[in-house]
């Protein structure tokens, strides 16, 4: 419910502090008395547990009855012969033991993957800023959150600056959120559209914020989702469900048979001791002791090949599911596609183009050329560097000295640098809101004014571009003398007057190997369902050049 009130409400709640924050004290005293910022897992079974577990299986317990009865018979008969029941037995801890050791890797494989991710995070506490486990957040931390870092529990915003957050992880939607910490919300509020709220496990894309933490560890958005996979019981797989029917249908088929037999040798006068033991070893013969064992090493072997190919299944049975399937959903963005957008059209001056549009973006730079930022914006800057045009170095000679973010309404984004002693003002957005903001348009190095022509043949090089299932940005500039000094400039007196310099028509590649894995699936007689949220021109395209969709 914290998304429903105001900043100071929660400070007063939380007995926090926005700019000083905890002290180590309060902080000690709410890590003994919340515990540690980390997800729970489910209660570990000892080995013993464990091996006995592999046993739940009706074929397993037939073939232990099988083999007790089968000793009980050696023993009546006098004969001595135990062979049969050893070898029962044999087949039966062969498979438990198989089945446990798989079990066991998997586990070790997963707790692995686990400690590979140990986040850090930055808080202000006693005043200063310090860097701290992820673990060790407590309510009421304040937190620092800039691009590239994982919020480490569910915190209320209390500063935001063009801050966008990848919520992907939690609500599945994998454009990042533009968050708002002045926002308000009201109490039926969604997830997704809690903009003054940050989630743990989600990534800060782009931006900074502030943030006051209100839920650590079980108590977050993510830790409600782990409880239900802790408590939840893992179904059968549609092996194991197999089995246990052939094994049902083979002991009362063999019950029914034995019963007859018996009932026809007491007809028949036949000795009933006799009968009996004939009944009994007509039924132990019925049951395929080699069943088990066989299955168990070819899921055994199937096993091995996935982890061969980076897939770790835990239990062995569980590979077979993947052979019983028909059909396979798949979500577009991330899955089917890299989410990381590329520029394949330019339409105007290229590198002008690109000039001005990495400029108008809020990604950083590594030393080592990463770029790191909202995918679409990402994928300008990228091309920049293709045309050796460095964001960084342009803001050497233009520095950025405001900022209109973007937001769903205006569709538009606006930068404003210094050069010399003017101002560059430069937008990017869509094409049919730029457009109408631009009165001139900028044409081989000349500046002219536009005409009903020159927008007709932007809209149809947008049109064509769309049509190709690329995501289309329109670019602008225009340079003043005079800008306000105001720190929230008036949109409506920047964004006018622009000069129109030119598109860029982006698309979310495939990912590498998507095609073949499709072509594969087809050949095994899988369909192949993509979901998308897309417009249905852009997933007809992107589903034709994987190979889901042939007309």
């Amino acid at each position: 419910m914290e998304h429903i009130l105001s900043k100071e409400e929660i400070r007063r709640k939380l007995k926090s502090n926005f700019i000083l924050g905890l002290t180590e004290e309060q902080a000690n005293e709410r890590l003994k008395q919340y515990g540690k910022n980390k997800l729970a897992d489910k209660k570990k079974e000892g080995i013993i547990i464990k091996f006995l577990k592999q046993f739940n299986d009706f074929m397993i317990i037939i073939l232990i009855v099988a083999s007790i009865i089968s000793a009980v018979m050696a023993k009546i008969e006098g004969t001595g012969d135990y062979i049969e029941s050893i070898i029962i037995i044999a087949i039966v801890v062969f498979n438990a033991i198989m089945g446990l050791v798989q079990e066991n890797k998997a586990e070790k494989s997963l707790e692995a993957l686990k400690k590979m991710s140990a986040p850090v995070t930055k808080v202000i506490r006693d005043g200063k800023e310090m860097i701290i486990q992820g673990e060790d957040v407590v309510i009421g931390d304040i937190v620092i959150l800039e691009a590239g870092n994982y919020v480490p529990a569910d915190c209320r915003l209390i500063e935001s600056f063009n801050l966008k957050i990848d919520e992907s992880a939690l609500t599945g939607e994998t454009v990042p959120v533009l968050k708002n910490a002045d926002a308000e919300t009201k109490e039926d509020t969604s997830i997704g559209d809690m903009v003054n709220q940050a989630f743990a496990t989600t990534i800060v894309v782009n931006g900074t914020g502030k943030a006051i933490v209100t839920k650590t560890g079980m108590e977050t958005k993510v830790g409600s989702i782990a409880k239900i996979i802790i408590s939840d019981e893992t179904p059968q797989t549609p092996i194991q469900k197999k089995l246990e029917e052939v094994g049902k249908i083979l002991g009362i088929v063999c019950l029914i048979i034995c019963f007859a037999i018996f009932i026809i040798g007491i007809f028949k006068k036949i000795p009933i001791k006799e009968m009996f033991l004939t009944s009994v070893g007509l039924a132990v013969a019925a049951i395929p002791e080699g069943l088990p064992a066989i299955v168990t090493i070819m899921l055994s072997i199937g096993v091995t090949k996935m982890a061969k190919r980076n897939s770790i299944i835990r239990k062995l049975a569980a590979v077979e599911t993947l052979g019983s399937s028909s059909i396979i959903c798949s979500d577009k963005t991330g899955t089917l596609t890299q989410n990381k957008m590329k520029i394949l059209e330019t339409y105007g001056d290229t590198e002008f183009v690109l000039e001005l549009g990495c400029m108008c973006t809020d990604c950083t730079i590594s030393k080592t050329k990463e770029v790191m930022g909202d995918p679409t914006e990402v994928a300008i800057v990228n091309k920049a560097l293709e045309y050796g045009i460095n964001k960084d170095k342009l803001y050497e000679k233009m520095p950025k000295i405001n900022e209109l973010p973007f937001d769903s309404d205006r569709k538009l984004m606006t930068t404003i640098h210094r050069i010399g002693d003017k101002y560059r003002i430069i937008t990017k957005g869509a094409v049919d809101v730029l457009i109408n903001k631009c009165t001139k348009i900028y044409q081989d190095g000349n500046i002219k004014n536009i005409t009903n022509q020159d927008k007709e043949i932007i809209s149809s090089k947008n049109d064509n571009m769309a049509y190709k299932a690329l995501r289309v940005l329109g670019v602008a500039y225009l340079d003043v003398d005079f800008i306000s000094n105001s720190k929230e400039p008036d949109t409506e007196s920047i964004e006018k007057n622009l000069i129109f310099v030119g598109l860029v028509g982006m698309i979310d590649p495939p990912r590498e190997g998507v095609k073949e894995a499709i072509r594969t699936c087809k050949k095994a007689g899988i369909k192949t369902v993509m979901i998308t949220g897309d417009h249905i021109t852009t997933a007809t395209a992107i589903a034709k050049e994987l190979g889901i969709l042939r007309i």
